[in-house]
């Protein structure tokens, strides 16, 4: 899916990622804002992070003239492990607290 919006939509690597954040984040927006079954929110997310992370991967290691940064695929790696542990720090799950007193 990754590779088929980035070659063959003409969209780039770049582009698609967009692409894949947007629905990433409408679907973050559904989760806050709506009732809608959180099981099909999370398998939605679940599903459109492959894409998104392939694409991010080709824009930050394929060519210049193929559309990417053309950085090594071990510093892409690198790239896209900090995102992710900034995401995990930044977005981690608070635990409920009771609203109890005690």
């Amino acid at each position: 899916m990754g590779d088929w919006t980035a070659d063959d939509t003409g969209l780039g690597y770049a582009g698609a990622a967009l692409i894949f954040l947007a629905g990433l984040a409408l679907t973050a927006a559904a989760y806050f804002w709506t009732n809608l079954s959180r099981a099909w929110l999370f398998w939605i997310a679940f599903i459109l992070t492959r894409p998104l992370g392939a694409t991010v991967g080709d824009f930050l290691d394929k060519p210049v003239a193929d559309g990417g940064l053309a950085s090594s695929r071990p510093i892409a790696s690198a790239v896209i492990a900090v995102l992710m542990i900034i995401g995990i720090i930044v977005f981690r799950r608070r635990t409920a607290r009771s609203s109890r007193t005690t």
